[in-house]
């Protein structure tokens, strides 16, 4: 599956996760809005949340910008808007907390709950935590990859908020 990414670059880059996947070949950057084509654009503000149901997509778009900028307004993107479920981040950053995953964290997510795991893994190897990521989510990710639609995903993701 094609990685595109809407680059703000307003982060530290030597810890930003998108500029390494595109030095690997890995995902493509985008300067501007236009420039980034459409596909599945994963958005946490979105009222959907993404699932194997989507998993025809031929690309996943992402954003990459400071979480404290982040705002609605900056998704607007050609495409799909989809939301990742609950999620842990596994990046020395934000360890542990929940839905703060930074770029290459949601594009395997969303390669994993869309069937295409191997992908997901070729892409966190290029980080020494990547692994970490997938051993603090197995579950969830599993449980998410096992769903029909998004409706599912949410009930899956409630057993998580709950506690």
């Amino acid at each position: 599956m094609e990685l595109h990414v809407r680059y703000e670059g307003d982060d530290d880059p030597e810890k930003c996760t998108a500029r390494k996947l595109a030095r690997f070949g890995l995902a493509e950057l985008h300067r501007s809005t236009p420039a980034t084509p459409p596909g599945i654009v994963l958005n946490p503000f979105a009222e959907r949340a993404l699932s194997p149901a989507d998993a025809d997509a031929e690309r996943l778009i992402a954003l990459d910008c400071s979480w404290e900028t982040a705002q609605e307004e900056a998704f607007d993107l050609d495409g799909p808007q989809r939301s990742l479920p609950f999620l842990v981040a596994g990046n020395p950053v934000n360890y542990g907390t929940p839905f703060q995953l930074n770029t290459v964290e949601a594009f395997a997510g969303a390669l994993w709950i869309l069937g295409e795991s191997a992908q997901a893994e070729e892409i966190l190897s290029k980080f020494r935590w990547g692994e970490t990521f997938l051993d603090l989510n197995a579950e969830p990710l599993r449980r998410y990859a096992d769903c029909a639609d998004s409706a599912e995903v949410l009930d899956v993701q409630d057993d998580y908020l709950v506690d």
